[in-house]
């Protein structure tokens, strides 16, 4: 799915239309998106994935959910699943083009011993201590492995039998025979397969060697017919192998590897194995917990598709690295809501008004829109009766300059109700305000009288007797600086914020949330968007905000 304002200047636009220009690949795009099933998704697979199957759309091409499964110590179903939901979620159609790189296992295999039968690989008997030893450094060649001219007849036997599951693992390697000295440590001798007495999530136990990622996406993106492949830029240094591996195996088609930049986002990590990490050490709740810069726990928060692929939008597509401020984020998921929220009225910190002059057993309704800009969300009605509440942060007794709500002596206006003015403050032992006494003004039913008074303060506020009870968690920033990786030592404890999640029990919220289901989103007004929580049950109401009204922090930089 594209939006309409989709970038389409990108420099991998201007390389596909070039491509497409030439005759190349037949005037065809084919991309993929190829994530591994070790962890979820979070927002910087988000940008290759609108990407990827932006390029896909925006060129008439087709692009493949991938999944890249060549290491089965750490893959699971429950990631493969979590990946579609999120792929699916996020608004892009992968029918008829969901693939995994084990579907390719037998192909990959015929492709290894095509590499050996023509002397450019090798089964390797060093450990991979010793290997790491011999591969030199930027300044030093490695060192030929002891087992590099073992003859083709020699490394069959053994590849053939690694395959059979005669040797443990670690015994042998499978490794390309390229170059020692090569600049590009990469092309070293990379290891192509690795022994694993591992059951594997797609093929079960089938297989016990495994190719590596280095050997399998190229040949896979071969298979495919991909013919942009689109990588971020850690893997450009990994391009020379990637055409050497197309360059000496007999694939069908050779695709283009091009590399972008990744996306980095302040107050967060994006690595797997870090944010595995934060699970494991229970410092969130889950892989969905609000705070995570995952899919799914974007999505719990309230996050709407859309505002993520707007985000990914405007970030853009370069070759720099960039680090972008949550607030850019946190704009785009503003502006959707702001168009397709629905309003209510609720209060964080309850503070009760007895409203004195309005009869004890008497009720009337308010008939309110659910958006003051859009009358086709339809209206509401809004219960009042003589005890409301309203928020402890709109009094005070004794108010400073340019307070303009309530305080003794005071008038103001309820939202879509009446004018009231506080007579009476009631305090208790400890001189805390725990009620107020006003007096309402009749005339003022909908928030104006006859004689054309204004007053300055409008107070949000909700009926004591209809009111819901609701619990509220107010989320900030996962980790305290902006980029965590960059300080000195990094360690988990040191930077976590010990207020990214702020539990709020005892907040009242206007009777129509009852109406609303898991996942739907609206403003209560003056306080912030907000989303109801799976933890939500029938007499238990649990809402997530999902963003402030506006942005508050101060800027860090700007990428």
């Amino acid at each position: 799915m594209a939006d309409p304002d989709t970038p389409t200047t990108s420099f991998i636009h201007q390389i596909v239309r070039a491509d497409i220009a030439d005759g190349k690949n037949a005037g065809t795009v084919v991309t993929r998106f190829p994530p591994e099933p070790n962890g979820y998704l979070h927002i910087g697979h988000a940008k290759s994935m609108c990407l990827n199957f932006g390029i896909a759309h925006d060129f008439g091409g087709s692009c493949f959910l991938r999944f890249d499964d060549t290491n089965p110590d750490k893959e699971n179903r429950e990631y493969v699943r979590a990946i579609q939901t999120d792929v699916r979620w996020l608004g892009f159609d992968y029918t008829g083009h969901l693939t995994h790189a084990s579907d390719y296992f037998d192909q990959l295999y015929v492709w290894a011993v095509e590499l050996i039968d023509h002397g450019k690989a090798y089964v390797c008997s060093l450990s991979a201590e010793e290997i790491r030893a011999t591969r030199g450094t930027l300044t030093k060649p490695g060192e030929s492995s002891p087992y590099r001219d073992r003859n083709v007849t020699e490394n069959l036997d053994l590849f053939a039998r690694m395959r059979s599951g005669e040797f443990t693992d670690g015994a042998h390697v499978l490794r390309a025979k390229i170059d020692m000295a090569a600049p590009n440590i990469n092309l070293r001798d990379p290891t192509l397969y690795r022994i694993r007495h591992q059951s594997h999530q797609h093929t079960g136990d089938l297989w016990c060697i495994y190719p590596m990622y280095d050997f399998t996406h190229p040949l896979s993106d071969a298979i495919e017919g991909v013919t942009h492949s689109l990588c971020t830029l850690e893997f450009e240094d990994h391009r020379p192998l990637y055409d050497w591996i197309l360059e000496n195996v007999s694939v069908p088609c050779r695709p283009r590897q091009i590399e972008f930049s990744r996306l980095s986002l302040d107050h967060t990590v994006m690595s797997k194995r870090l944010l595995t990490t934060l699970v494991d050490a229970g410092h969130v709740s889950g892989w969905d917990d609000p705070r995570m810069p995952t899919i799914s726990g974007m999505r719990r928060r309230g996050y709407t598709p859309r505002s993520i692929r707007t985000f990914c939008n405007r970030v853009g597509i370069t070759k720099k690295d960039q680090r972008i401020e949550l607030s850019a984020l946190e704009n785009c998921i503003r502006e959707d809501l702001e168009r397709i929220a629905p309003r209510r009225l609720g209060v964080l910190h309850p503070l009760k008004i007895v409203v004195e002059n309005y009869p004890e057993d008497q009720s009337e309704e308010f008939t309110v829109p659910n958006h003051p800009g859009d009358s086709t969300m339809g209206t509401r009605t809004l219960a009042f009766c003589r005890e409301i509440w309203i928020d402890e942060s709109d009094f005070i007794e004794h108010p400073p300059a340019k307070f303009f709500r309530l305080a003794p002596g005071r008038e103001v206006r309820l939202r879509y109700a009446y004018y009231i003015t506080c007579s009476r403050v009631i305090k208790d032992n400890s001189g805390r305000v725990t009620e107020l006494r006003c007096h309402y003004d009749p005339n003022s039913r909908g928030g104006g009288t006859a004689d054309g008074r204004k007053v300055k303060g409008t107070l949000h506020w909700v009926s004591a007797r209809h009111a819901l009870d609701a619990e509220i968690r107010l989320y900030n920033p996962l980790f305290s600086v902006a980029d965590p990786r960059a300080e000195t030592d990094f360690d988990f404890h040191d930077f976590l914020n010990n207020e990214s999640l702020v539990t709020l029990g005892k907040t009242k919220v206007e009777a129509a949330m009852e109406q609303h289901s898991t996942g739907e989103c609206f403003q209560l007004e003056r306080l912030g968007y907000f989303c109801v929580d799976p933890d939500s049950a029938t007499d238990r109401l649990v809402l997530n905000r999902t963003v402030a009204l506006r942005d508050s922090r101060p800027k860090t930089h700007t990428s």
